[in-house]
C-alpha cells in the first residue's frame, strides 16, 4: 500500500488557472482581473463559499451572511469585508443567482469567481483563498449550516491563540458537541461509518480536533497562504489535510462549538463519499511520510 501511495501520488497538484479565472466579473459585467493572496490585505475579513449546483440554498446563506456583515460594518465603519463565492463547475444557475447579490451589494463586497470545470470542494475553496484580500479568511459552506453569526465564536478562538507564530493561527467550528443528537437521528449503518471515519483521522492524520468536517474554518491571512500553497487533496478530505499540514507546521489550532442545523441537498453520498474519504486518509498520512508529498510551498498562476 505504501508502494502504491507513493508511485501514485502526483508531486504537486497543479495550481495553473484557466484564463477565465483571472477575473471577477462585476456588477456592470465588466472583468476585473482577481487579487493575489500573496499581495497585502485591504479588508479586514473574506468569506469564501464553494458553490456546485446551489442555486437553491445559496440566498439562504447569502442572506444571512450579508445581513450580519452590513449590520457589523453600520456598528462599525472601520469593519470591511468581501464574500467571495466560488463557482465550481456548476450545472445549474449558481453563477445567475450569485450575480444578483452582486449587483445588490456592489462588486467590491461580493464576487463571483467561476471554475471552468469542478475542481472539487477543496481546489473551489483554495481557489477563492487565492483570490482573497482579507485580514482573515473565513470557509462557510454554501448551505448555511452553520449560524454565520457565530464567526465571532471562531474569531474569539483565534484570538485566544495570540500570540501567532509568523502570524499564522486557524480557529475550526465544530459540531462535536451535537453528535449525541445526531446519533439518534441517523441509522445505525451511517453512525458505524461516522465513528469508523473519526477513528481513522484520529488515527492517520489529526490527534487533537474532534470535528475536522465542519465547513465553518477562520484562518490567518498567513495561515491561508502557507497551509493551501501545500494542500493535494480537492474533494471532501482536503479538510483532513489542512489540518494535518497545520499539525506538522505547528499552527496553533482552536477547536470552537458553533450552532449548526443539518440542511437537506447535500452533495455527500454516506458510503461511496466516506470510502474516499477513507481512502484519501491513508495516503495522506502514507505519501508525507513516504516523502511523496512535501511541507512545501509554491505560487499560484
Amino acid at each position: 500500500i505504501c508502494t502504491v501511495a507513493h508511485v501514485t501520488a502526483k508531486k504537486m497538484p497543479t495550481l495553473h488557472r484557466h484564463e477565465e479565472e483571472k477575473f471577477f466579473i462585476n456588477a456592470e459585467g465588466r472583468k476585473e482581473p482577481v487579487p493575489s493572496i500573496h499581495d497585502p490585505p485591504t479588508r479586514e475579513l473574506s468569506v469564501v463559499v464553494p458553490s456546485y449546483n446551489e442555486e437553491d440554498r445559496l440566498p439562504l446563506m447569502m442572506d444571512e451572511a450579508l445581513d450580519y456583515l452590513e449590520k457589523r460594518q453600520k456598528r462599525d465603519p472601520s469593519f470591511t469585508y468581501e464574500v467571495i463565492v466560488v463557482n465550481d463547475g456548476s450545472k445549474d444557475q449558481t453563477t445567475k443567482v450569485a450575480m444578483e447579490y452582486c449587483k445588490k451589494y456592489g462588486s467590491d463586497k461580493v464576487r463571483v469567481l467561476s471554475l471552468v470545470k469542478n475542481r472539487g470542494k477543496g481546489g473551489a475553496v483554495r481557489m477563492g483563498v487565492f483570490s482573497s484580500r482579507g485580514k482573515k479568511i473565513l470557509m462557510a459552506d454554501a448551505d448555511g449550516a452553520t449560524k454565520f453569526a457565530d464567526i465571532e465564536k471562531v474569531e474569539e478562538g483565534l484570538k485566544n491563540l495570540q500570540p501567532w507564530p509568523d502570524q499564522m493561527a486557524i480557529s475550526c467550528g465544530s459540531r462535536a458537541h451535537l453528535e449525541k443528537d445526531s446519533i439518534a437521528k441517523r441509522s445505525y449503518f451511517r453512525t458505524l461509518l461516522m465513528y469508523g471515519f473519526h477513528f481513522l483521522v484520529w488515527f492517520l492524520c489529526v490527534k487533537e480536533i474532534r470535528d475536522t468536517q465542519c465547513g465553518f474554518k477562520l484562518l490567518s491571512r498567513q495561515a491561508a497562504l502557507r497551509t493551501f500553497s501545500i494542500l493535494h487533496i480537492e474533494r471532501w478530505a482536503f479538510d483532513v489535510e489542512l489540518l494535518y499540514i497545520a499539525q506538522c507546521l505547528k499552527i496553533p489550532v482552536a477547536e470552537v462549538a458553533v450552532n449548526w442545523t443539518e440542511i437537506e441537498g447535500s452533495k455527500l453520498v454516506p458510503f461511496w463519499s466516506w470510502l474516499q474519504m477513507g481512502r484519501d486518509l491513508l495516503f495522506i498520512r502514507l505519501r508525507y511520510m513516504t516523502g511523496a508529498w512535501q511541507l512545501e510551498t509554491r505560487k499560484c498562476n
